[in-house]
């Protein structure tokens, strides 16, 4: 049985403008010591499907429509308050996007490094903050003995992104949640962050869901993807397939947008269009209006369909064979 099994997430925002769908029917799993990615653009779901596992949207305007979230045979979206704490911070832990919301400026780093381990080990201080100096070490923080007593301001974007990843390793989850936890840092840092994840998958089989715009890291850290638009998973599978042979539109065009594989001196590649208003019912694809190749069948319902082993595409026409990327 897979350590995390999501089926049919809807996750709604009720607004005076109407109701979005940010997530709409969203399912995956994910096995011990596995990573999974997750990539699409800004507001495609890839943030709020894992917030509303662990309850952390706003409840209002955030409502969860339907679907279960069975964690170790927990329903999270079920589970009472009391029991998601147990569970929140000890067994599951979260990498923050944005460091600097996500810290307590008027506490100390050391206090909210330690907290999770004075609360779900009950160690006494002295140890944990040992242990806290060790998680510092770990993520690449120098002087770590000293700046462990430093406030957050006093530390750059980068190095509060390496505090919020320590402290989110410090009580070896059995999930770990990393949204985007290597954006504001170097390309050095970062290939330390990853190497520190995937020993601690080794020692531990620590899974992770890995939420990224860097298609490149994903490609190289993780096992399986699922690609998301707007609030949907449109394709999923395999890395090596989602990558070599894609069999979505859009996840064609997220390929093509990367400047890297771009001919040198080429004019960039950018997805024409806008993503959909999202208050708004979406009959049929929801990347019909910018893909090149939507026809009038795109326009009818569509769903997550198996094209091959462990390869699946939201696409009509790739599913019916009509179409080849």
């Amino acid at each position: 049985m897979p350590l995390l099994q999501v089926q049919d997430l809807r996750t709604y925002f009720h607004t005076r403008n109407g109701v979005v769908r940010a997530v709409d029917g969203v399912s995956f799993d994910i096995e011990s010591g596995e990573t999974l990615g997750i990539v699409g653009e800004s507001g495609s779901g890839k943030s709020v499907t894992c917030y509303s596992m662990v309850g952390l949207i706003p409840q209002p305007p955030g409502r969860i429509e339907s679907g279960t979230a069975l964690f170790d045979g927990v329903d999270l979206l079920k589970a009472r308050p009391e029991q998601l704490r147990q569970i929140r911070g000890k067994r599951i832990a979260m990498i923050f996007q944005d460091p600097m919301t996500s810290l307590n400026p008027y506490m100390r780093v050391e206090d909210q490094l330690i907290e999770p381990l004075l609360i779900h080990e009950q160690i006494e201080r002295r140890r944990a903050v040992e242990l806290g100096i060790q998680a510092l070490k770990d993520v690449g923080i120098q002087d770590a003995a000293n700046r462990i007593r430093s406030y957050p301001h006093e530390f750059s974007g980068g190095m509060r992104q390496r505090v919020m990843i320590a402290m989110a390793l410090i009580t070896k989850p059995d999930l770990l949640i990393a949204d985007e936890p290597t954006t504001a840092l170097d390309v050095t840092v970062q290939a330390q962050i990853i190497e520190l994840v995937r020993r601690m998958q080794a020692e531990r089989g620590m899974a992770v869901i890995w939420i990224s715009h860097d298609l490149g890291v994903v490609a190289g850290l993780c096992k399986r993807v699922n690609v998301m638009y707007a609030g949907r998973v449109v394709e999923s599978g395999l890395t090596e397939r989602i990558f070599r042979a894609p069999r979505h539109p859009y996840n064609r065009a997220l390929q093509k947008s990367i400047p890297a594989l771009q001919p040198k001196g080429a004019e960039l590649y950018t997805i024409a269009g806008m993503p959909p208003d999202l208050s708004k019912p979406l009959a049929g694809c929801a990347f019909a209006k910018r893909c090149e190749f939507a026809q009038d069948s795109c326009q009818q319902p569509v769903e997550l369909k198996s094209i091959a082993d462990g390869h699946n595409t939201a696409c009509v026409r790739v599913q019916s064979g009509e179409l080849k990327l």
